[in-house]
């Protein structure tokens, strides 16, 4: 009888043991330092060649510049954590360093155009971040994961219709009014 909860108390050692192993970061300290330095050496490299450019062209270049970096750094982290939190972040920098991007490019138009594409990039950045956020919640919360997704693709929903009415303000006379019913029929709104 005692050789047996030996065994048992052996292989529940051997079990956690093994679990804690697994949370650890799963890469050496080496090998994410030297892929950090990559990811930094990349950064200045493309920042360089922004230098050549001139007006928003150069401003779009460095914001992609910076955006590629902070969306490898985050990527690096999933890597090396590998957790659930950690992908989640990761989409969610992804989703903001996509929005600054975009809202630079967004700078190079003007008048009711220019705020149209500001808000559907905030429109993607929320749904992004909505998405990312729900993913995290379901992982960590497994009793009730539909109360987030619910929660996300209302907080996207919103942010679709903003950016579909800011398109509709384009747009004048019996086209706008077109374009605002047809918002708030696919959006479910009174």
């Amino acid at each position: 009888m005692t050789r047996k909860l030996i065994a048992a108390a052996l292989t529940a050692f051997g079990l956690a043991s093994a679990g804690s192993a697994l949370a650890q970061d799963r890469m050496t300290r080496d090998a994410y330092k030297a892929e950090k330095d990559r990811i930094q050496a990349q950064y200045k490299a493309a920042k360089e060649a922004c230098n050549r450019l001139s007006g928003n062209a150069e401003d779009v270049c460095e914001a992609q510049a910076k955006a590629d970096q902070r969306i490898a750094e985050a990527e690096l982290d999933v890597k090396n954590k590998g957790t659930a939190k950690a992908r989640a972040d990761a989409r969610i920098v992804r989703a903001e360093a996509q929005y600054e991007v975009a809202k630079q490019k967004c700078d190079d138009l003007s008048g009711n155009a220019k705020d149209a594409c500001v808000k559907e990039a905030k429109a993607a950045e929320a749904k992004a971040k909505a998405e990312a956020k729900a993913d995290r919640a379901d992982a960590r919360d497994v009793r009730r994961p539909g109360d987030t997704r619910a929660d996300a693709t209302g907080a996207a929903g919103d942010a679709e219709y903003r950016a579909a009415m800011a398109r509709c303000d384009a747009l004048t006379g019996d086209a706008r009014t077109a374009c605002a019913a047809d918002a708030k029929r696919k959006f479910a709104r009174p």
